[in-house]
């Protein structure tokens, strides 16, 4: 495909149907691979680091303590950072 092919181009919005389906799932159980270190493992099973007691959630790799997910509370919303996630991978 070539990168000015706008004939096969949708906006962002044409992936809300796998997004719903991909986040409805329990995530604790889902595979992730870290980006620092390659450690492969569930997220559940990742090292938690400022909740309940925060506005949000730090994510740390149990291999290497690098960042993986950070989690905010903005007031309404949340925000969510998947930087020092390579991978997520979701059983259907």
């Amino acid at each position: 495909m070539a990168a000015n092919d706008s004939s096969l181009r949708l906006d962002g919005n044409a992936c809300a149907g796998v997004l719903a389906e991909i986040f409805v799932h329990d995530l604790t159980a889902a595979r992730c691979a870290c980006s620092s270190c390659g450690a492969v493992g569930q997220v559940g099973s990742q090292h938690l680091y400022g909740y309940p007691a925060g506005p949000g959630a730090v994510l740390r790799c149990a291999s290497c303590q690098s960042v993986l997910l950070v989690v905010v509370d903005a007031g309404g919303r949340y925000r969510l950072a998947l930087g020092g996630i390579t991978w997520l991978e979701v059983e259907r």
